[in-house]
């Protein structure tokens, strides 16, 4: 199992039935692959469509058809087209129950830096902003550092996407929650200690009276 599957496995965990997700570009994506048996949610994407399904197999690529990264998709019966207004009105509504989101950068208060790196080309800030600040609750879905560059802080030094609104973070590592005190470490990944989630982490952890193993 890669660190990126087993980063998604444990994030649809966190699905509920009825729910109505968005899922962000790159890893988030894969979440859709192992929501847990029996529980329906609705995935919506931000340039306008509600009840994503499955990714389609090549050979049945409809590339008129696709998500807010540019990737082919499929419908569910009963999934809607719509323009980005009425989108970022679902979104700006308080209507998606959870977004989960890549990050470069996450601080102890929950404040992400997740759209540009100074200096770098990007193509737009994309619905970033807007999911963060209007979904009921916010998971970061990353890998824990990047080429050996800690993520997880204690102040974010990129420019800041949204000021204190993630709820989780779940790395390859472990899940932790953001709480008023700090990032309460809830979950290790299977073999990981809480020495090396540490060392790999700015800010101090608290430590789950209930920690225990990472459900996959």
């Amino acid at each position: 199992m890669t660190d990126k599957e087993l980063i998604a496995r444990r994030v649809a965990k966190e699905l509920k039935d009825g729910d109505v997700v968005n899922l962000g570009i790159g890893l988030p994506t894969m979440v859709s692959n192992f929501v847990p048996e029996g529980v329906d949610v609705t995935f919506q994407s931000e340039n306008g469509l509600l009840g994503l399904g499955p990714a389609p197999d090549p050979e049945h690529e409809d590339w008129d058809l696709s998500n807010a990264g540019g990737k082919p998709v499929t419908m569910i019966t009963g999934g809607n087209y719509f323009d980005s207004a009425t989108s970022f009105g679902i979104i700006r509504g308080g209507h998606v129950d959870i977004t989960v989101l890549g990050s470069l950068q996450v601080d102890q208060e929950g404040s992400i830096a997740n759209w540009i790196i100074p200096g770098k080309m990007i193509p737009g800030m994309g619905g970033a902003m807007d999911l963060l600040v209007g979904a009921k609750r916010v998971i970061v879905a990353m890998t824990h550092t990047q080429k050996g560059n800690l993520k997880i802080l204690k102040s974010c030094s990129l420019p800041l996407t949204a000021v204190k609104e993630v709820n989780m973070i779940v790395t390859e590592l472990g899940v932790m929650e953001v709480t008023e005190k700090g990032l309460l470490l809830k979950e290790l990944a299977p073999g990981v200690t809480v020495e090396q989630i540490q060392s790999q982490t700015e800010p101090t952890l608290i430590i789950s009276e209930k920690l225990k193993e990472m459900e996959i």
